[in-house]
């Protein structure tokens, strides 16, 4: 048995846009730090095991995302985890499936309700890059560093009171678009919001992985994963890693 288990939820509809990364990264950065690490692909119509120690989803289409909330609504694994404080990276569709309730197939989804946050429908499709600076929001109070990755969605996220932005846009879309939205009613709170945090949830619309571009929120999950504080972990130097931030913050 590893000492570290990262699950996979539900990969073969939640990892169209590459997000599988983000296990990877948390796999590679565990055991470069001598953590013995596994991923443990959960897939559809398998129960979600409520005591893995994190884990991952990942984006999707709209048939994905309904076949992704049914059955994990119906399964309750991963939300007797959220209750017990595993840890939760959700990415995109994982964001929307993981809120109170999502718009697909041109009908309005239950989610799993894990986020105080419903999805609408942006005017005009959001992509390209973003950078955000984070709101050290609940479990994310020691990020330090600038957020960023590469946004493609349709979705327009509404965030309510029980849930924070994970940042704040210096740069692209975020969570909607307040200005061309009709559909958003509370412009101050919504504006340049990019993800979500509440209790043991970290959700985001930042492709990347999002991961493999900020490993200081990738050793922030494990910490949280290992039941240690952010600073305990033994500093990793990639230089290939530090670049590519460089070039993406620029």
């Amino acid at each position: 048995m590893a000492d570290l288990t990262i699950g996979l939820v539900l990969p073969e509809v939640l990892g169209t846009y590459g997000d599988d990364g983000n296990a990877l990264v948390l796999r590679q950065r565990a055991r470069m730090r001598g953590v013995d690490a596994e991923i443990l692909p959960v897939k559809l119509g398998e129960s979600v095991p409520e005591s893995l120690d994190l884990y991952c989803l990942g984006g999707g289409e709209d048939t994905a995302q309904i076949l992704a909330a049914e059955h994990l609504i119906a399964d309750g694994g991963l939300t007797r985890a959220a209750w017990a404080g595993r840890p939760i990276l959700g990415v995109c569709a994982g964001l929307q499936v993981l809120g109170e309730s999502f718009r697909a197939g041109g009908r309005v989804i239950d989610g799993l309700g894990l986020i105080d946050a419903t999805t609408v429908a942006l005017q005009t499709r959001a992509i390209g890059e973003i950078t955000s600076t984070p709101t050290r929001a609940g479990l994310t109070a020691d990020l330090t560093e600038p957020l960023t990755g590469f946004e493609n969605h349709l979705g327009a996220t509404l965030l309510g009171p029980g849930a924070e932005p994970l940042g704040r846009v210096t740069r692209g879309i975020g969570n909607c678009d307040v200005a061309a939205s009709a559909d958003v009613s509370d412009g101050t709170r919504q504006r340049f919001a990019e993800g979500a945090v509440q209790g043991s949830v970290i959700a985001t619309y930042m492709h990347g992985p999002v991961l493999a571009r900020n490993p200081q929120l990738a050793d922030l999950l494990l910490a949280r994963a290992m039941g240690v504080a952010l600073g305990e972990l033994e500093p990793l130097e990639i230089a290939v890693v530090d670049k590519l931030r460089l070039e993406r913050l620029k």
